[in-house]
Formats: structure tokens, C-alpha cells, sequence
């Protein structure tokens, strides 16, 4: 039994819907205003590309090392702090006066600071949420969609008015002021539980690395994901550039356009797939697993008509099942990772887990830069519906090899 007060963790979960909403909303507005900042730089595509894929790798790179510092130390000072420095890269960013300066600004501030955030945070819901674990996620999870559909307009709208700089300014400053806020309301997790449920023994290195890599089923979800995050950072890179000009759409219209359609079905996708998986799981095992691997299978096709139809309505509509599917993925992503993994694994695993996937997904930004270029960006976005079925194929080969053996009780872990 804990000792904290009845209504903290929705209070703890809204904290950290408006941390991640920003962590999400300073990564899109650079996507948003691309047009614009290319204009002012004269850069070319595979220049811009490469700032998003020098981010997307620094990001894979910290965020083992994050993983492993959350179950070491105190997460409400990790997430605080990376609030902190995300929103500190991002405000520096509007002072970029080069490509050279984007890339330092972008990937190792901001980059580094966003590594540290999602392990800790994922770690605390899932710490304080167990039989609301699958809905609390999906919940935090919405925060993305919000915070990409918002600042992409916002970043759009600031952007055609006052110039790409003011984005930067504007979104920095509110996170600047938001890290003191998160600081003064989000509790240190050990003092909050009982030594049953506090892990006040960290554990060693060691005891982590040898618990969390012997899990198969932990391989398989990471290379799913990491052709997740391929398509999604591919998505979010040129599709409001794409809409801009296949479809002559303001930057201020196509930053919006690209992204609300997709969010606001994934938004839809992610509550309905937290909701039935909780629901289901007490008696379905194998529920996580099979939300996960349907998600990515199903929204394939709508991936390749995204790219190929010259049609922008029916464009709208494939963004928009895209992005329902998407949700249905989304939903359970760490929710099925915690099925195999015991609680006081789970940051590192987490981040071993986002690791992969943000390695992977780094080359899609400058890959698409290039087709983009030198090809054709309608195809190159289309192709991006076969990374989604590899993806499903190595989630549906777990679910029947794997996932059966490696599944723990929650009462085992504790």
C-alpha cells in the first residue's frame, strides 16, 4: 500500500502529458518551418535531412545511457531536467544563424536533452499505474499526437508571420518556465511506496543487462519499432514539405494539414487500443502483442496511398487511417515491453528499446532527403508501407515464438 495522496498519479500523468506535449511540439515545429528555413540558408534537401537525422542519432544514442540512469536515480530530477534542456536547445535554436549551428543546437542540445525524458517518464507511469497501466500510456501517448497537430500550426502560423525564429523563441521560452512547474509538483517516487513496491535497492548494471537482453521478445518489438520510427520520422520530415509543393499549399496550411488528419485518427486509435487491451488482457495474454502487430499491418496500405494518390482528399483520408492504425500501435507499445519485463528493469529497457528504434529510424529523414532530390518524394514516402510490414511480420513472429515464454506476472516482479 502507498502513502500517496488518492488523486496524484492523474495529477503526476497530466504533468508529464504537458512535458511530453512539448518534447513532441519542439521536434515538429523544425519539420513545419523547413520551407522557410531552407529559403533563408539556401540548403539543400540532404543538408535539412541531415540536421533531423544528426538529431533522430544523438537521440539513439543517449537514450541507453538514460534507460540505465532511471532505475538508478531519482526520475522526477531526470525528467525535470530534461524538460530543461530540450527546451533550452530548442530556444537557442531560433539563434542559428547556419546549418552547422542547426545541427549543434538541434542534435546535441535538444537531441540529448529529449533522450533522457521518455524512460524515466514511461518508468514513473507504469510505477504508478498497474491495473490503469495500458490507459495511462495510451493517455501520455495522446500528448504526441496533440503536440504535433498544435505546434505544427502554431509553427506555421508564427512561422509565415514573424518569421521561422519566433517559433523557436516561443516554444524554448514556455518549456524554460514549464521545467520549474514540473520540478515544484512531480514527487520523488522512492519516499511515495513501500520498500515492496519502491525498488529502494537499485540494482546492479550487471543484474539489469543480464535480465533485460536475455528477453527475445524484447529484440523483436525493437526492430518493429525502429521501422515504426523509420516511417514516422520520414512522415514527419517531408510531409508538410510534400503538401507544400505536390499540392501548392501554404506553409502555414500544409504544416497543419499533414499532421491533423493523422493525429486526431491516432488519437482515436490510441484510447480505443488502450481501453480493449486493458480490458482484455487478464484472460488474452497475448492481447498487447496482437493490437501491436495489427496496428502495423493494417496501416500499411494507407502509408503507400499517402504517397501515390494525386487526389488531396483521398490523401487526407489515407492520412487519416494511417494515423487510426498507427494509434492502435501506439497504444501498446511499452504496455506489451512490460509484459516481459519486470518493473525494476524497465527504464533500461525502455531506453535500450528506444535506442534501436531511433538508430534505425535516423537514416529516414536524409534517406528521403535524397529521393526527394533525386528521384521522387511521392515514392519515397509511399515505400515507406513496406518498413510497416516488416515491422507487423517480426511482432506476429513473437507473439507465436517468444512472447509465451518470456511473459511474467506482474506479482513475479515485484
Amino acid at each position: 500500500m502507498n502513502n500517496q495522496p488518492r488523486y496524484y498519479k492523474w495529477e503526476m500523468l497530466a504533468l508529464l502529458w504537458i512535458a511530453f506535449f512539448l518534447h513532441q511540439g519542439d521536434r515538429q515545429i523544425f519539420n513545419a518551418v523547413l520551407p522557410l528555413i531552407k529559403a533563408d540558408f539556401q540548403a539543400s534537401d540532404v543538408q535539412l535531412g541531415m540536421v533531423v537525422t544528426a538529431f533522430t542519432l544523438v537521440y539513439g544514442v543517449f537514450v541507453p545511457l538514460a534507460g540505465c540512469l532511471g532505475d538508478f536515480v531519482t526520475k522526477k530530477w531526470i525528467v525535470c531536467l530534461s524538460l530543461l534542456t530540450f527546451s533550452a536547445g530548442t530556444l537557442c535554436t531560433g539563434f542559428s544563424t547556419s546549418v552547422l549551428m542547426l545541427l549543434l543546437f538541434r542534435s546535441a542540445v535538444t537531441g540529448g536533452g529529449e533522450a533522457f525524458y521518455y524512460p524515466a517518464a514511461n518508468s514513473l507511469i507504469g510505477l504508478y499505474h498497474q491495473n490503469t497501466r495500458a490507459q495511462a500510456m495510451a493517455v501520455h501517448q495522446s500528448a504526441l499526437y496533440v503536440g504535433i497537430v498544435a505546434s505544427s500550426w502554431i509553427a506555421g502560423w508564427v512561422g509565415e508571420a514573424h518569421g521561422w525564429r519566433s517559433t523557436f523563441y516561443v516554444f524554448g521560452s514556455f518549456g524554460v518556465l514549464m521545467a520549474v512547474v514540473v520540478a515544484m509538483r512531480l514527487r520523488n517516487e522512492r519516499h511515495d511506496f513501500t520498500p515492496a513496491t519502491a525498488q529502494s535497492d537499485a540494482p546492479s548494471l550487471r543484474e539489469v543487462l543480464r535480465n533485460v537482453l536475455r528477453t527475445p521478445t524484447l529484440y523483436f518489438l525493437s526492430l518493429a519499432f525502429g521501422g515504426m520510427v523509420f516511417a514516422g520520422i520520414g512522415y514527419m520530415t517531408w510531409m508538410p514539405t510534400f503538401l507544400h509543393e505536390k499540392f501548392h499549399l501554404s506553409v502555414k496550411d500544409a504544416a497543419l494539414h499533414s499532421m491533423l488528419w493523422h493525429y486526431i485518427f491516432a488519437f482515436i486509435g490510441v484510447m480505443v487500443g488502450g481501453r480493449v487491451s486493458d480490458r482484455l488482457a487478464a484472460r488474452r495474454r497475448t492481447i498487447r502483442m496482437e493490437m501491436e502487430y495489427l496496428g502495423l499491418l493494417l496501416g500499411a496500405p494507407f502509408i503507400w496511398l499517402m504517397g501515390a494518390s494525386s487526389n488531396l482528399t483521398i490523401v487526407y483520408v489515407a492520412l487519416a487511417a494511417f494515423g487510426f492504425f498507427r494509434g492502435i500501435y501506439d497504444s501498446n507499445l511499452f504496455a506489451a515491453l512490460f509484459d516481459v519485463i519486470p518493473p525494476r528493469y524497465r527504464s533500461s529497457a525502455t531506453g535500450l528499446m528506444l535506442s534501436c528504434a531511433f538508430t534505425v529510424g535516423a537514416t529516414s529523414p536524409v534517406l528521403l532527403g535524397y529521393v526527394k532530390q533525386h528521384v521522387n518524394l511521392s515514392i519515397g514516402l509511399s515505400s515507406l508501407a513496406f518498413v510497416y510490414l516488416a515491422g507487423g511480420a517480426l511482432i506476429l513472429v513473437a507473439t507465436k515464438l517468444c512472447f509465451p515464454k518470456d511473459y511474467i506476472h506482474e506479482a513475479k516482479s515485484k
